[in-house]
């Protein structure tokens, strides 16, 4: 399932054990989650999807140093009465770090097309924003659909983007934790998956 489009590199220290998610032919598929440091000090917990073939699953995990290299996919779960996009990293490799070796990392690189026209704000500190959905063709003709946040004057830049532009980004996979509010006043703590991006290009289509 490695695609040239669609490329995430991580290091970080699993801190959950395999759970079971699904079953395709046979073959078993778990979640698991990351947790990659920033350099502010926070850290992104990231979920993964891995097959049993990678795995052991009678080992204990959580406290493990791991590189990690594998898909940024999207999972339209239908809720109550809309969907809820859900954002993981499929794994294809994973080994353990080398003691004494371990740095975090944390790299996405994705090959894309803009689907939703992008939107430009400004914080309230001033500071300029656009948020981004691009849509990662995988095979079989289905798409990864996968949100974004840019800053500064690449935000100005990506918010003049028009719906259907070929881009290529650079970035890292970033969680936010947030509030969902419900129409009967209940709350509930949720975590949204964003790539943060670094660099970005507009590539022009070939003839």
């Amino acid at each position: 399932m490695r695609a040239e489009n669609n490329k995430v590199e991580l290091t970080g220290t699993i801190i959950t054990e395999p759970e079971f998610n699904h079953e395709v032919f046979g073959e078993g598929f778990y979640n698991m989650h990351l947790k990659v440091d920033r350099l502010s000090g926070t850290a992104d917990i990231i979920p993964l999807i891995i097959s049993e073939r990678l795995i052991n699953l009678n080992d204990k995990y959580t406290g493990t140093a791991v590189n990690v290299s594998g898909v940024y996919s999207s999972y339209n779960k239908h809720e109550e009465k809309r969907n809820r996009l859900l954002l993981y990293v499929f794994v294809c490799e994973i080994e353990k770090a080398n003691p004494g070796e371990h740095a975090n990392l944390n790299n996405i690189q994705l090959d894309g097309y803009v689907c939703k026209e992008p939107t430009y704000r400004k914080t309230p500190l001033g500071r300029e924003i656009a948020d981004l959905l691009i849509a990662v063709n995988r095979s079989y003709g289905k798409s990864d659909y996968i949100p974004c946040v840019v800053w500064g004057r690449n935000a100005r830049f990506v918010g003049q983007l028009e719906v259907g532009t070929h881009i290529e980004i650079n970035g890292r996979i970033q969680s936010r934790g947030y509030v969902k509010m419900y129409e009967d006043g209940t709350e509930e703590q949720r975590t949204a998956y964003e790539v943060s991006v670094s660099k970005i290009n507009v590539l022009e289509e070939e003839n």
